[in-house]
């Protein structure tokens, strides 16, 4: 598999953020933390890596860009914006696929958060096509 066909793959579930859609949301929001980064992609000057694990972390006082992997996993990082968002001074707004009929939508989204559905399709990190799946922001605080 060439590194096209493993990007739109099950193996991976990490999609860089397209960096002119990170900066429209950083020039609104100002982020301060990127919780689900790795070294080489850093949103923001504080990050925690896979080894850090953004999950069992405090984020409170922050502003946080949460672009989380796309697998099995997206729920506790939903679960994880929602429950953050509801400390003092703590914002979590999310890329995520749209993804309505799924549990976790309905358990920490719908009715909970801002959604903003994002038209067309992004292309994300330096792939030659676009997601195969749509995406929304989903601002929590």
């Amino acid at each position: 598999m060439g590194a096209i066909d493993v990007h739109f793959s099950s193996k991976t579930n990490e999609w860089a953020t397209p960096q002119h859609f990170y900066q429209a949301l950083n020039s609104e929001f100002n982020f301060t933390l990127d919780p689900c980064a790795t070294r080489e992609n850093a949103k923001c000057l504080k990050y925690y890596t896979i080894e850090d694990d953004g999950l069992i972390q405090d984020w409170e006082g922050e502003t946080a860009f949460v672009n989380p992997p796309y697998g099995r996993e997206i729920g506790n990082w939903v679960q994880k914006c929602y429950e953050e968002s509801l400390k003092p001074e703590t914002k979590c707004v999310m890329l995520i696929p749209s993804r309505t009929d799924t549990k976790w939508f309905h358990d920490y989204i719908y009715n909970k958060a801002v959604t903003r559905f994002v038209r067309g399709r992004l292309k994300f990190g330096n792939a030659k096509y676009n997601a195969p799946f749509p995406c929304m922001v989903v601002i929590f605080g």
